[in-house]
């Protein structure tokens, strides 16, 4: 639920500032004597009857755990039960109208207010100034949960609406209706109760991080081959790791990709090992050979480079932004009873399936005979053993048997520009089956703008505001990356839309976690070419598609494992140095490979699942991913022969249900891969060795 990233302080974007960690939060909630609360649950109970008395019996407690000192005495407490309680006669669904509305508007403005103070960090709008990352560092909701528990506002909910835990929400919620459904969701708004200063340490973490991430460029056009030769064309700069893996992806329908290959594998595992020399990062003016370390001055036009020039490593700087990070979330543990560590309340709160049920699924496709039977079929297709970074073997997919500058060439030609891709938004939408009505409603609640990063979907949070959709676009138009890019988010955008102004209750807005929005925006991208009216004319291109997506879960599944292995680590080792989270970091990716991709592969000790940059700004994102193709095959599955557009819209309607719940009513079955498992042992029996 969107609305409780606001009031709850797990907040993405914020800004730079001093170092996380530093806070001193101690103050306990007010020991409200037992006999008082009681006193104050047999008085309801008294006087609403024995309707209420489970209702009382469970809220009144909740309410007083989060009592505080300086909210009042006992005698305090128990007026204000008395006066503010709520029967469920018409008064309770009253209220939560009220409630529910009063969080939009909060939520939403303090949104729009917050994307327009970073405006200069995410969009390519010139050079940042010192401003703006003062700016930015503005979070005006920072004091709005102490502001709500200290005039009473939380209380009110907590005192008349249950907080449900996960089990129990998988458990009940077949059998909620609509309006106890969003109830729920209400209550979850003040599971916990930080103190601003946490909140303020978490947020300025995580935009510290995200902007070493969205600034962790790489000059391609500056790296030398082992012969001395700068393979790459002039101009190409791009971020790690998402740039440089999609490059590397690129490079298979090349002639001399190979060597290529190879040499940003070279990168990502200098990259990884903070071997990288820290100036090379984004700097024009130098020249680095990965492979030997060693980095030139530019040379003249026409002059080989000079004799090397002395650099120091990165210093660790990637791992140190991590431990920021973690430390700062860190925080928020003693003020969350009910998941008292980051990892529970990334599982059980935000992404609501169990850690172990994630692992679980991640294992299955893992460690499935259909890993080794793709990986012969991947190695037959390239014509050679599998190399590490073949993770990323792209020649399943529609795009990987065309050139990638002809890609470009039309990508540029139909969208020179960000108003040209706007324009062209309900077109798509046509596309894809949406009536020219629903087209015309939903591009005109979607925003394009030219992003300074890799991209990404900005939702609204309040229905009368826009979703913003981010990508790249260059000086000479928008590229296939940004495009592909582009089509992804804009999945993200129309799920945004049709979850927020196509919903019965805004206290439901969005899908149950990332993964699901994941899964609608993987829909859209893997249409791309067909957007663009590119053809392929194999006739095992649903094969192909199954093969493709297994390969991507395989892919990604090991290192959401890494990601999750990285955070047990350091909740294991809290007072760990940057050096040493990487030597542990590095030892997991390893451990991970060799379990997983060593038997497939044939290599062992690898590196190359540690070099996902959301592992450093994102907190225990990169499960999401996984189960987000995962999602999308299940549901791309029950689609078959039915219109997107109309099913689209009736699943979103369910919003944020939980997981479980919302994929049974989307497709009448729990979350599997046994779809996806099945479709693959078909499609290598089909394609084989073609």
């Amino acid at each position: 639920m969107i609305i409780s990233g606001i009031l709850l302080p797990l907040t993405f974007h914020a800004a730079p500032g001093d170092t996380p960690g530093s806070t001193a939060v101690n103050p306990a909630p007010t020991d409200l004597p037992a006999e008082s609360v009681r006193a104050v649950v047999e008085q309801l109970v008294e006087q609403y009857g024995a309707n209420e008395e489970a209702r009382i019996g469970r809220c009144v407690p909740r309410a007083a755990a989060s009592w505080r000192a300086e909210d009042g005495t006992a005698e305090e407490f128990s007026a204000f039960c008395l006066e503010q309680f709520q029967p469920d006669d018409g008064s309770l669904d009253k209220m939560a109208d009220r409630f529910e509305l009063i969080t939009e508007q909060i939520g939403g403005h303090l949104h729009e207010m917050g994307r327009l103070l970073r405006e200069p960090l995410d969009l390519d709008q010139g050079p940042i100034m010192p401003l703006d990352l003062l700016a930015a560092r503005l979070n005006l909701g920072n004091h709005l949960q102490d502001d709500l528990f200290a005039n009473k506002v939380a209380f009110a909910v907590l005192l008349n609406l249950p907080v449900y835990t996960l089990d129990e929400m998988i458990e009940m919620g077949p059998g909620w209706n609509r309006r106890e459904w969003a109830r729920a969701r209400m209550a979850q708004v003040f599971a916990e109760r930080l103190p601003s200063e946490v909140s303020r340490e978490i947020s300025q973490a995580f935009l510290e991080s995200d902007h070493y991430i969205s600034n962790y460029n790489i000059r391609m056009d500056r790296l030398l081959s082992g012969e001395n030769q700068r393979p790459f064309p002039e101009g190409l700069r791009l971020i790690t790791h998402w740039g440089i893996r999609d490059e590397l992806k690129s490079q298979y329908s090349e002639p001399d990709g190979l060597a290529k290959q190879r040499l940003i594998t070279t990168v990502m595992e200098r990259i990884v090992r903070q071997e990288i020399p820290a100036k090379v990062i984004d700097n024009a003016d130098l020249l680095w050979a990965p492979e030997s370390n060693q980095v030139f001055s530019l040379p003249a036009e026409g002059q080989a480079p000079a004799e090397p020039v002395a650099v120091e490593p990165e210093a660790d700087e990637r791992y140190a932004q991590l431990l920021k990070v973690f430390h700062a979330v860190r925080l928020a543990d003693q003020w969350s009873p009910d998941q008292p560590t980051f990892i529970k309340r990334r599982f059980e709160r935000y992404r609501q399936i169990p850690e172990k049920e994630v692992a679980s699924l991640l294992v299955s496709i893992l460690s499935s005979p259909e890993a080794a039977m793709v990986g012969q079929l991947v190695s037959s297709r390239l014509g050679r053993p599998l190399e590490p970074f073949d993770i990323w073997y792209n020649g399943f997919a529609p795009r990987g048997s065309h050139r990638e500058e002809d890609l470009d060439r039309l990508v540029r030609e139909r969208y020179p520009d960000v108003a040209a891709f706007q324009a062209d938004l309900p077109v798509i939408l046509g596309q894809l089956g949406f009536s020219k009505e629903d087209a015309a409603f939903l591009a005109g609640k979607i925003v394009v703008d030219a992003s300074r990063g890799v991209g990404h979907a900005s939702g609204a949070e309040r229905r009368e505001d826009s979703a913003h959709l981010r990508t790249r676009v260059g000086a000479k138009g928008m590229d296939f990356k940004g495009y592909n890019i582009a089509v992804h988010e804009f999945g993200h955008n129309v799920e945004q839309v049709l979850t927020l102004n196509r919903i019965d209750h805004t206290m439901l807005q969005g899908v149950p976690n990332t993964a699901f929005t994941e899964a609608f925006a993987f829909i859209f991208q893997d249409r791309d070419l067909e957007l663009l009216g590119v053809t392929d004319e194999d006739p095992n291109v649903k094969h192909l598609k199954a093969l493709d997506n297994f390969w991507s879960v395989y892919e990604i599944g090991g290192v959401a494992l890494v990601d999750m292995g990285v955070w047990h680590w350091m909740y294991d080792n809290p007072d760990a140095a940057p050096a040493q989270l990487r030597e542990a970091t590095t030892s997991i990716a390893r451990d991970v490979w060799n379990r997983y991709y060593a038997p497939v592969f044939g290599s062992r000790d690898e590196i190359l699942l540690g070099v996902y940059s959301h592992m450093i700004d994102a907190g225990l994102y990169l499960p999401d991913y996984p189960i987000g193709h995962i999602i999308a095959f299940q549901i791309e599955s029950y689609m078959e022969g039915k219109n997107l557009a109309e099913e689209m819209k009736r699943m979103c309607a369910q919003g944020g249900i939980t997981p479980d719940a919302w994929m049974r009513g989307a497709t009448g079955s729990p979350i599997s891969t046994e779809p996806l498992l099945a479709a693959t042992k078909k499609a290598v029996q089909a394609v084989g060795g073609k």
